[in-house]
């Protein structure tokens, strides 16, 4: 039945009780008597509430899809309207649910190009940090190191101190540099780079213990990729905003098949604080291999992060 017909069978059976009611026992005299005038007015309010309650029962399809497409959020993909019955409402249901499969279809493609290309610049970046910045900086070290050799030893402290320096500034550029492209990732495999990272953010406070279980099913490089930089994205989150002195990176098979990433720190917890550009584009990279993420507070304090793969193929 149509929405159309639907409300109007609704209004009119509330107004066809009323006629039948004036044609039976209720009757209405002139001047209308104050117990006439009672009975009236409890019908209406009875007429009222009865089609209140009919349209919300007849409505009730379509407050269910409004409440859909209010929660609909292309992050979290999967989530549908139920398709009840037939007519309108279950058409509109229906076509609301393939726009969320085209939508997020084309919201994964998009994506995935966007953070290849990401990829990309990290790369070519990463690599001009390397070959033009770094090697002019070393250069600027030689130079800095022969004119101090040769230099009285009123001017040697200072060059000893620009050294110094300089030398700082190279090793800050090749720590971006590593950050933009995990060479340690292409070229030991993950859970070499996932220890690498554990060990450069263990400074200043902050103790990252990682933990990576034996065995664990071989994985595609897409796979590794984002696994990497939500562990990085994770981690850089703890050192900047939890106040966490240490922090436990796991790395495990799942149940099911698959693998499970685990960010957990002993910080302030994330609260209700707005998801920023960092966790949305963990989301992002989670779906781009089909993956479940979680960023929740832990039940001891802290902030969880987590990240569940689909099946893997088990190493031979």
């Amino acid at each position: 039945m149509s929405l159309y017909w639907r409300i109007f069978l609704l209004n009119a059976s509330v107004l066809v009780i009323a006629v039948l009611l004036l044609f039976g026992p209720v009757t209405v005299s002139t001047p209308v008597l104050l117990g006439e005038a009672v009975v009236l007015v409890a019908g209406l309010v009875a007429m009222l509430v009865a089609n209140a309650f009919l349209l919300r029962l007849g409505l009730a399809p379509l407050q269910r899809l409004t409440r859909a497409m209010r929660t609909a959020d292309l992050l979290r993909p999967g989530r549908r309207a139920a398709v009840v019955g037939r007519g309108e409402i279950a058409d509109l249901t229906r076509t609301f649910n393939t726009m969320l499969d085209r939508l997020e279809a084309e919201r994964a493609a998009s994506t995935a190009r966007a953070l290849s290309a990401q990829e990309e610049e990290r790369r070519r970046i990463a690599q001009e940090l390397h070959d033009e910045v770094g090697q002019t900086l070393t250069a600027v070290l030689l130079q800095l190191k022969h004119t101090a050799n040769h230099s009285p030893d009123e001017l040697r402290t200072e060059l000893h101190q620009a050294q110094e320096t300089t030398r700082a500034g190279l090793d800050e550029i090749r720590r971006i540099a590593r950050r933009l492209r995990p060479g340690v990732l292409e070229e030991l495999g993950l859970h070499s780079a996932l220890r690498s990272l554990a060990s450069e953010f263990s400074t200043r406070g902050l103790t990252v213990r990682p933990h990576i279980e034996a065995g664990l099913p071989e994985l595609d490089d897409e796979t590794e990729l984002v696994l990497y930089r939500v562990a990085q994205e994770g981690l850089t989150n703890t050192a900047r905003h939890a106040g966490a002195t240490q922090v436990d990176l796991r790395l495990r098979r799942l149940p099911r098949g698959g693998v499970g990433l685990l960010v957990k720190d002993d910080g302030r917890g994330i609260g209700r604080s707005p998801e920023g550009a960092g966790l949305s584009g963990m989301r992002e990279r989670a779906l781009l291999i089909g993956a479940e993420l979680t960023v929740r507070d832990g039940a001891a304090g802290g902030t969880e992060v987590q990240l569940s793969t689909s099946r893997g193929k088990a190493m031979s």
